[in-house]
């Protein structure tokens, strides 16, 4: 059985970011708001292999979608 959920920081680390509470804060303050008609993935500030993982996460209903969705909501 897997009990292990995906955190807001082991996505900043899956994503090859800094990962430290105080570190996403800072990426949040940075990138936020996000425009509502610019998807998570579409964001300008992401990597296209970051993009690319977001997207699959979000289309796939993937164990990441959970956090993923908390991250858009957050950049908003």
């Amino acid at each position: 059985m897997h009990t292990d959920f995906p955190t807001l920081n082991s996505l900043f680390a899956q994503l090859g970011l800094p990962s430290s509470a105080d570190e996403i804060e800072t990426f949040i303050n940075q990138h936020a708001p996000l425009p509502a008609a610019v998807h998570l993935a579409e964001a300008p500030f992401w990597a296209p292999a970051q993009a690319a993982f977001l997207r699959e996460q979000i289309l796939g209903d993937a164990d990441w979608a959970e956090v993923v969705d908390q991250l858009n909501m957050r950049l908003r």
